[in-house]
């Protein structure tokens, strides 16, 4: 794996290889803090682009919705600011040596797994979209405060962004990718699909409500409770399982404060609280994922020893908004067998820090060993390489973006998960309908995230 060790990765990992299982992590000074939008980013990334030109540097010049777009508001759907560009060129299986370098081992395995089907069109890169102020403030904040706690899997004096913007160790990393700052909330209907080899195809369909304390300018940590996010899912598909009704609440500890859960079962019509999961739980459409690999990596972090690896150019899935054309339907993503339709994919070349997890000795997980590739300017995880405790590299997921231009965040789309020894693979958030989710609605309340309200929702 060639990788990029500029400054900024050579200071840090000399702190790294001290190991992740300090109690606390040093915060950086306010010196290094004071590059933040300067030479780095407000997010921490590297401004500058990389020495051939097709990374270019961060530019920030759109905070909201592009001069050229013209986007309806919440709960429209997000135009695609680069309509008008045209691939570069297609990673295909017969020349896919030309571009190894630049490809993570799991694409290159999809590639080599579906010769004749699996392709990537690679797009211009680009850099053009700058988070809200708020975020940026709180970034800043954090950089000068976080700590890391528990052993190094829970974070103290963080709050609203990604914790370590100038991260020192595998630890701080991860907590930059699950901590990010995301939407304040979130209501929309998904859809789960599963794929397999044999072109046999089951589907749910659940309508999620998310209310992110973490993200929400109501809540700091003096009265968040420890909450990271309340959740209440709704099942409406298939008809075995309409009317389940699940609602709790994800912590920012996931160590000390595992996450909490009720559900309501109708025919039962009781509420009952929902045995304690995560980790390896299996989940969704035909338990095809687990827990803590909902974008990728979610959940408690301390079955792992965690390290960075290093930081890389690759061609990843990048501002995929074509996926949620109106006019694209389910049946036409889903076309392919063992991946979705790539016509409908975008990939461009950008920096991403490699992380690498390891199970435990003694601890109990179906991944033995991870390898997440976190966005530089985002910290969202965008590809993961998953091993089973054999070895055998086993599924390897992706996760599209868009940038949502009503909250000025990024915001995840397609969640794909590949089972390279099955064929088979699953997608979740899909769209139902094609109705976009509305970001940040007024009107939620941590009340409607209560047993005693999903009481009330299970009797109507």
């Amino acid at each position: 794996m060639s990788m990029i060790t500029p400054t900024l990765f050579r200071t840090t990992l000399a702190v790294a290889l001290l190991g992740s299982s300090l109690t606390i992590q040093a915060k950086v000074s306010e010196s290094e803090a004071a590059r933040l939008d300067q030479d780095l980013t407000p997010m921490g990334a590297e401004k500058a682009g990389n020495a051939d030109g097709s990374i270019p540097a961060w530019s920030g010049k759109w905070r909201g919705t592009p001069p050229h777009v013209k986007f309806g508001g919440a709960g429209s759907a997000y135009p695609d600011p680069y309509a008008d560009e045209k691939p570069l060129f297609v990673i295909t299986a017969q020349n896919m040596e030309q571009y190894a370098e630049n490809l993570s081992d799991g694409e290159k395995a999809l590639l080599k797994r579906y010769p004749d089907t699996f392709k990537m069109p690679v797009y211009p890169s680009h850099r053009d979209f700058r988070l809200d102020a708020k975020m940026e403030e709180a970034i800043k904040k954090n950089a000068l405060q976080a700590e890391l706690s528990s052993d190094g899997y829970g974070t103290n004096n963080a709050w609203g962004a990604s914790p370590f913007p100038i991260p020192k160790s595998g630890n701080e990393l991860i907590f930059n990718h699950t901590m990010q700052g995301r939407a304040a909330t979130e209501e929309a209907t998904y859809v789960q699909a599963v794929n397999y080899a044999d072109g046999n195809k089951v589907f749910e369909k659940v309508n999620y409500k998310i209310y992110s304390i973490w993200s929400s300018a109501d809540h700091d940590l003096s009265n968040s409770e420890g909450i990271l996010s309340h959740f209440l899912l709704t099942n409406l598909e298939p008809v075995r399982k309409k009317g389940e009704i699940i609602v709790g609440h994800e912590y920012i500890n996931a160590v000390t404060q595992p996450r909490q859960a009720w559900q309501y079962t109708p025919g039962q019509r009781r509420v009952r609280r929902a045995p304690t999961v995560g980790y390896d739980s299996p989940t969704g459409a035909g338990g095809f994922r687990v827990y803590d690999e909902d974008r990728l990596f979610n959940g408690a972090t301390d079955r792992y020893d965690w390290k960075i690896v290093g930081k890389k150019e690759v061609y990843i899935p990048y501002n995929n908004y074509k996926i949620d054309d109106p006019s694209v339907s389910q049946a036409q993503l889903l076309s392919s067998t063992g991946h979705i339709n790539p016509e409908y994919m975008r990939y461009e070349k950008h920096r991403v820090w490699v992380l690498e997890a390891k199970l435990k000795p003694g601890a109990r997980h179906i991944y033995a060993k991870r390898v997440l590739y976190l966005d530089e300017d985002s910290w969202a995880a965008t590809l993961a390489d998953n091993y089973d405790s054999r070895g055998q590299f086993w599924r390897t997921n992706m996760q599209t973006s868009i940038y949502a231009y009503d909250m000025q965040r990024f915001h995840a789309r397609l969640g794909m998960y590949h089972d390279l020894i099955a064929g088979s693979y699953m997608v979740d958030r899909l769209l139902d309908e094609q109705k976009p989710a509305l970001l940040n609605a007024s009107g939620f309340n941590s009340s409607d995230f209560t047993p005693g309200n999903l009481r009330k929702l299970g009797t109507r």
